[in-house]
């Protein structure tokens, strides 16, 4: 299952959230060698990790090790695309109640293989639609590498791009909108031969 974190409950999911921060230090500074905020050497954490962010976070049954995460932000406030990253938008950068931006999609890099990274990969992606589907989302929007463009219209995902490409500290990146249908959500079960919910929606840790 997937965990949801939002303000309501993060307190009581603080123990997820630390080991999603330092995987995101893993993945993303280690790794990638973006050049983003570190806390205290170890913890990824930017100005929108803030009261306003919602985490769906997968953990491993029974326990809080981190198996991979997605942040969603409020378009409504300061975000990445909007603020951050405009220029790749031409024209209006989608905002409003039911726009929300994913950022951060990170798995661990300690799962054993590639395969476990794709199942965590494909739960994390069916739980991105059913949390829209649950609160009334109607689209995200998403900057993404080029590279990874291909792999995710072939998932399934209804995708629109919002500009043309562009070359960003040396990675061309591109703006996507993404559009939220209930009939993604049946693809994503039939394809990854998953039944049934895969996010937890009652807070209750």
């Amino acid at each position: 299952m997937i965990r949801l974190v939002d303000n309501n409950n993060r307190y009581r999911s603080a123990e997820a959230l630390t080991a999603m921060h330092m995987d995101r230090k893993r993945v993303f500074v280690d790794g990638l060698k973006w050049n983003i905020p570190v806390v205290d050497g170890r913890y990824e954490i930017d100005e929108f990790d803030n009261e306003h962010a919602v985490y769906l976070i997968a953990t491993r049954p029974g326990t809080n090790e981190h198996l991979g995460s997605v942040r969603l932000l409020p378009t409504t406030r300061k975000h990445l695309l909007g603020d951050i990253f405009p220029m790749l938008v031409e024209g209006e950068i989608p905002r409003g109640p039911d726009v929300f931006e994913i950022t951060r999609l990170c798995t661990s890099p300690h799962l054993a293989d590639a395969e476990t990274h794709r199942a965590v990969r494909q739960q994390l992606a069916m739980a991105v639609i059913e949390y829209a589907l649950t609160t009334g989302i109607t689209r995200y929007t998403m900057m993404t590498h080029m590279a990874f463009l291909s792999p995710l219209l072939a998932l399934g995902w209804d995708c629109e791009p919002l500009g043309l490409p562009q070359d960003i500290g040396g990675q061309m990146l591109g703006a996507l909108q993404v559009n939220v249908h209930p009939s993604t959500l049946q693809l994503f079960r039939s394809q990854f031969e998953i039944s049934g919910p895969v996010l937890r929606l009652d807070l209750a840790e």
